[in-house]
């Protein structure tokens, strides 16, 4: 990440870092604040997977986005696109939103 900054005119040519995984992105924040670069603000920063600190990150205005994918989500999704595949049911609209309040 340090090399990336310096190649794109020390950070000013970069709008966002996106990575397969949070901890990653986490390493990367890390280089954009060496860099003297606001994370979340000079450089926009997204990734998967809904760590612990990633929530920390965002809470602190250093990650815009993480997408978190869990396990008990896939037989839902399966029992609907079934649904849908024998009669054309859409499902029910629901809100997938998820808070993950951090401890003070």
């Amino acid at each position: 990440m340090e090399s990336f900054i310096k190649a794109e005119n020390n950070g000013k040519n970069i709008c966002m870092v996106y990575a397969h995984n949070d901890d990653m992105v986490i390493g990367a924040i890390q280089a954009i604040k060496e860099a003297g670069l606001k994370p979340g603000k000079d450089i926009l920063t997204g990734s998967i997977d809904g760590v612990p600190d990633i929530y920390k990150a965002m809470m602190d205005g250093e990650a815009n986005a993480s997408v978190e994918l869990t396990p008990n989500m896939a037989g839902p999704a399966f029992d609907a696109l079934e649904k849908y595949k024998k009669d054309g049911t859409m499902p029910e609209k629901a809100d997938v939103n998820q808070i993950h309040p951090l401890p003070a």
